[in-house]
């Protein structure tokens, strides 16, 4: 162990004795002895003053005979040959201390001396005669016709050709060194789309780097239609670019940039999905039907999408077209295109309807501007590309859009029928509202309505009424408005409840007494069981006494207890 230490040492003390000797032979004037050296904090503050007077070649073989790192003697004396313009130069000596990146499709422009070399050569650099004698002829070439059409480095350095040298070695150092995506920013920074384009579907860069090194840029200066163009030239059948659009089209929808998404699914030719952007234009920012009025033009539109759609499978299967179709263009079944296309009909004539009723209620009353009912859980208004719940407070709020009741019942009840939707929810969410609003005269028209639809029983226009009844307001002022809707009701059994439900305690009793005995001892039952709630004895003893003399006992009841 000894031996091997002392061997260390040895060489150790031989490698500063070459150090010395280097810098005697390169003439150095500040020699220092041999002691002065001999700690590597010497040594290392030696190169650094190797390095501020700019000996590199000194700096260097004191690096390498002392064990330090000569990568930093590298890359300064790189720096200052491509600053002085010595391309070629710096070329050779960032080799030494440049790598190429390990994975090249990171998202980063890569290192940052790799940065700082594209920027000295897109804004300062200019050869001189330590590079190549071609290159030199042609700068001075340059810099002489750019001189006579009086162009200043400004615009000269805007967007390089690419035949430029420097444009040329900067591509040297990025494609070497840097990722995918510092390639394609640079290509991008210059307006070279097309070059972009080229070297991203070449190299199969992922998404990601489509993404953030073209489409945000093209974006944030208006070239996606010129995007677009690149792509036809470049790969008509956008087989290759299809990876690239579906992530376009998902990363414009996440931001919302949904005009961009829209044009972007026309450039596809993705018929169904442009349908579904132009539905969601037609209902954005909309809050009353008045204005989904005014953006009707995008069902329209959304409805032309489809049937472009369809006239395109008819042709693929009359084999007029080639059967294979893009996997990135959303595909559906003539039933469901069919099916979207009548709804997309049905929502037109809701929209025209209820359009024209609330512009008319808001022009001859402007107090009066509020719809009849609030939308379906937010402030937005319901359309038929809602759930079930939503199709059924579009069908209820036709029905109670027009100046009567018969004016809308008939789109309802097509809402109704076309959504499978069940018709007495409809019925009595309308009951319910007018009720609340005591138009009574407008509920008879329902009922009317609902009794002339022809899959209306006598029962579910009882049942209606019933429901109507739970949620009136029992006032004095009702009274007669509330008897007139009982005098509806066909089945005898529901009138009593009718009149149970508004307390009227002795019409229910002489109903009731009519029936057959059978029949009438439960509902008088009941309507002994209403008396009591009520607190009313007379009634109490009619009924008992009616039950006493045909048999009927009196149900048992738990007692009330007795208020303290």
């Amino acid at each position: 162990m000894f031996c091997f230490l002392f061997i260390l040492h040895v060489h150790s003390y031989i490698s500063k004795v070459d150090v010395l000797k280097i810098l005697v032979t390169a003439n150095y004037k500040y020699i220092p002895s041999l002691d002065d050296i001999l700690e590597t904090t010497a040594v290392t503050r030696l190169r650094n003053q190797l390095l501020e007077a700019e000996y590199y070649q000194l700096a260097v073989e004191v690096s390498t005979k002392s064990g330090l790192d000569p990568g930093g003697v590298w890359q300064a004396w790189a720096l200052a040959s491509l600053k002085a313009g010595n391309l070629s130069g710096a070329r050779e000596k960032f080799a030494r201390c440049l790598k190429a990146p390990v994975d090249q499709n990171q998202l980063n422009l890569g290192p940052p001396l790799l940065q700082e070399i594209v920027n000295h050569l897109e804004t300062t650099v200019r050869p001189t005669f330590a590079t190549s004698y071609g290159e030199d002829i042609l700068a001075s070439l340059r810099e002489l016709e750019d001189a006579l059409n009086e162009v200043s480095p400004a615009e000269r350095q805007e967007v390089p050709t690419q035949s430029s040298y420097l444009h040329q070695e900067c591509l040297y150092y990025l494609t070497t060194y840097g990722p995918h995506h510092a390639v394609i920013s640079f290509y991008m920074r210059h307006n070279c789309e097309t070059e972009a384009l080229t070297y991203l579907l070449n190299k199969e860069c992922p998404e990601e780097v489509f993404l953030e090194g073209v489409l945000q840029p093209c974006l944030e200066r208006g070239h996606l239609s010129k995007l677009q163009g690149i792509m036809v030239k470049l790969d008509p059948g956008l087989d290759s670019c299809s990876r690239y659009l579906m992530a376009s089209c998902q990363f414009l929808q996440r931001k919302g940039y949904y005009h961009c998404l829209y044009q972007l699914q026309n450039f596809m030719t993705d018929h169904i999905r442009a349908a579904m952007t132009c539905i969601r234009f037609f209902t954005h920012g909309a809050t009353s039907y008045v204005q989904l009025g005014e953006q009707q033009r995008w069902l329209a539109r959304a409805k032309e999408h489809l049937k472009t759609y369809l006239q395109e499978q008819q042709g693929r299967g009359a084999g007029r077209r080639k059967p294979s179709v893009n996997s990135f263009r959303k595909t559906m079944s003539s039933s469901d295109v069919s099916r979207h296309m009548n709804t997309i009909e049905l929502q037109l004539e809701v929209t025209r309807f209820l359009h024209r009723c609330e512009t008319a209620t808001s022009s001859s009353s402007p107090q009066a501007s509020k719809p009849v009912s609030k939308s379906f859980g937010s402030s937005s208004p319901p359309t038929l590309f809602g759930g079930s719940p939503v199709k059924i407070e579009v069908a209820c709020k036709v029905m109670l859009g027009g100046k009567n009741i018969e004016e809308g019942f008939g789109i309802a009840y097509r809402v109704i029928q076309d959504f499978q939707l069940e018709a007495q929810a409809v019925y009595i969410r309308a009951g319910h509202r007018l009720v609340r609003q005591r138009q009574y005269g407008a509920v008879k028209q329902l009922l009317k309505c609902v009794g002339e639809s022809g899959t209306a029983t006598k029962n579910d226009c009882d049942a209606l009424i019933l429901s109507c009844l739970s949620v009136a307001d029992k006032g004095p002022s009702d009274a007669k408005e509330l008897e007139s809707l009982i005098m509806e009701i066909k089945s005898i059994e529901t009138k009593i409840k009718a009149y149970l439900a508004c307390s009227k305690l002795r019409p229910a009793y002489l109903l009731a007494v009519k029936l057959d005995p059978s029949r009438a001892g439960p509902l008088v039952q009941d309507v002994l069981q209403a008396a009591e709630g009520a607190h009313d004895s007379v009634m109490q003893n009619i009924c008992c006494q009616w039950l006493s003399e045909h048999n009927k006992t009196p149900m048992q009841r738990p007692s009330r207890p007795t208020p303290r």
